[in-house]
């Protein structure tokens, strides 16, 4: 993949997350397989990175930067973030904690000097955040509050197949609850404005589940579809947006279903990721839409069990980064 000039005006910068987690392997791994001409930047401790590839036999060459102005193409560049400590794959410190924290605000700093900045995250261990005395809900929320972002919502990505959540981490008990007009109408909405400026779909076309089974069943399961979701839909049709629904979510995702839809819209969770992450688990890439930055991330997690095995698969970071260029190009 050659990319031409103005292509590679911009920068990804990759924070690996959690020390001890797959985080630094996969971005090792997949370093190497990156275009050349793709500008990139970990932020990362130096020291740990180094000891990583060494674990792992891998040969690279690190250059650590004061800035993005001394970037060298064909070399590993890291923006240098300071663990304090040297990481055991596999073994959880709380001392991560404030690191990760620290790797998450050097990139919006960059981003602040420089918009053609996206950013790319790999896996923490939220648990280790919070043991550290930083209260830290995840990626997303702290992007939200960072930049002053009022309601962002979660897309995970597979190809073609493009899943959006009305609701994200709440417990199921809660979800009725969270389902009004304005949650329903806030996730169309951005769905509809990242597909068209992101993604390059002058049309969009997106198909919306229901919360109930068979949506309701004509208010018998349910009214939710009834009181709050159809209302929603009917106003964004009557403006000349090509929305169906609500769907039932058992069909939504059948082949056929799709074939006319470029996103779907969940309302839950567990409702529309587990179809994403059957077909396309460890190469998927989950969006944040609603940001002032681009920022995508990987769709697994810490996985310690294969920290420093060289068994990781760096197919889903892989996928981030391509996802994160696209998007910041369009």
């Amino acid at each position: 993949m050659r990319l031409s000039k103005s292509e590679s005006d911009h920068t990804i910068v990759i924070t690996p997350g959690e020390p001890a987690g797959i985080g630094m392997d996969v971005c090792l791994a997949c370093d190497g397989q990156l275009p050349v001409a793709l500008k990139r930047i970990y932020l990362v401790d130096p020291d740990a990175l180094t000891a990583r590839a060494d674990l792992l036999g891998l040969d690279c060459q690190v250059r650590s930067l004061s800035g993005p102005k001394d970037y060298v193409p064909g070399v590993l560049n890291v923006m240098p973030c300071t663990l304090g400590y040297s990481p055991q794959p596999g073994k959880l410190d709380a001392r991560s904690g404030p690191y990760v924290v620290q790797c998450l605000e050097r990139a919006m700093t960059l981003w602040e000097t420089d918009q053609n900045i996206a950013l790319v995250t790999g896996p923490i261990q939220k648990s280790v955040v919070n043991q550290s005395g930083i209260a830290f809900t995840g990626h997303t929320e702290w992007l939200a509050e960072r930049t002053k972002t009022d309601r962002v919502v979660m897309m995970l990505v597979d190809g073609g197949l493009r899943v959006a959540l009305v609701t994200t981490h709440l417990p199921l008990s809660e979800v009725p609850g969270a389902i009004t007009v304005e949650a329903v109408q806030a996730t169309i909405a951005q769905t509809l404005k990242t597909l068209s400026e992101d993604f390059g779909l002058k049309t969009p076309r997106i198909s919306v589940c229901g919360l109930n089974p068979h949506a309701g069943e004509a208010g018998y399961l349910g009214r939710e579809e009834i009181d709050i979701i159809t209302p929603v839909i009917e106003t964004f049709k009557s403006r000349g947006a090509l929305i169906q629904g609500p769907m039932p979510a058992d069909t939504a995702f059948t082949k056929q279903a799709l074939q006319n839809v470029d996103a779907v819209i969940a309302m839950y969770h567990d409702q529309g990721l587990p179809v994403l992450k059957h077909s396309g688990f460890g190469h998927a890439v989950n969006v944040t839409l609603g940001l002032p930055i681009v920022r995508t991330s990987v769709d697994h997690g810490t996985a310690l069990d294969l920290a420093g095995s060289g068994r990781a698969d760096p197919g889903s970071l892989l996928a981030a980064i391509h996802l994160a260029d696209r998007m910041v190009r369009t």
